[in-house]
């Protein structure tokens, strides 16, 4: 994994480091068409941090979660990842994305690929991994996730939620920077949801940055280090989980909550 980026500091602190945030948008906007989904966007996000998304649906936090690894090309502003970035001409976003892990509603796996196949395809093919190499990688995670015993399962053989961690993995397995999970427990059934947030909850817990955009009021306040309230394609609302779901400062984001937590 790549060593963080840290920032110039004057000659009089050369003592101190300053880490760079690992992901920062400034004035983002994006457009379909005529329809401006986001209106300016800012936000940064440090090390280690867990931001947890909330909003109505079509308030643009999934756009949003798609712009940063631009997944949806932005129709202005910046976006950077350690410092680098993103919107100058001549990146390699194929690159750029190794390091941003992603992991949809939907689980996206291979159907004809067993688990371990389908966490060992993209590092064997992207970056030369030796399979030996990869399918050792490939089993720690699946044992991390709680699914050792389904290396050789295919999709079809296991429920939402273990297709939902095999995601995760494989996600994993490019030893991201940063995860971006987009509302990953919206199409399980109920009972299935837990098992996927225990797995967020170590990530979490283990230190990585993480950028979540969920229903889950639950997991926001106990892991979230910061809540952000998008509606209307900006950021209306955010602070500490506690604050933002005990005492929103803002009548949209009260409406929103009285609907949610009921």
């Amino acid at each position: 994994m790549n060593e963080p980026l840290t920032a110039d500091v004057p000659a009089a602190d050369k003592n101190a480091v300053i880490e760079l945030p690992v992901i920062e948008l400034r004035g983002v906007r994006k457009s379909f068409g005529g329809l401006e989904v986001l209106k300016g966007v800012d936000l940064t996000v440090t090390r280690g941090e867990v931001v947890v998304i909330i909003g109505p649906s079509g308030g643009g936090k999934s756009t949003l979660l798609r712009c940063v690894n631009l997944l949806e090309p932005i129709t202005a502003g910046k976006v950077f990842l350690e410092g680098r970035d993103l919107t100058e001409p001549g990146v390699d976003l194929n690159e750029v994305r190794r390091q941003i892990g992603m992991v949809f509603q939907q689980f996206n796996l291979f159907p004809h690929l067993t688990a371990l196949d389908n966490l060992t395809l993209a590092p064997r093919r992207l970056l030369r991994t030796p399979r030996t190499e990869a399918e050792q990688a490939a089993r720690e995670l699946l044992d991390r996730v709680g699914l050792a015993d389904k290396a050789g399962s295919h999709p079809g053989q296991l429920s939402g939620g273990q297709q939902q961690r095999v995601a995760i993995a494989r996600a994993l397995m490019m030893a991201p920077h940063v995860m971006l999970f987009d509302e990953v427990t919206s199409a399980l059934d109920p009972e299935l949801v837990s098992e996927v947030l225990d797995v967020m909850r170590d990530l979490a817990r283990s230190g990585m940055t993480m950028l979540c955009v969920t229903h889950e009021m639950g997991f926001a306040r106990e892991l979230g280090d910061r809540l952000v309230f998008v509606d209307g394609g900006v950021i209306a609302e955010q602070g500490r989980p506690a604050d933002v779901l005990d005492e929103p400062s803002g009548e949209r984001t009260r409406q929103f909550l009285r609907k949610v937590l009921r």
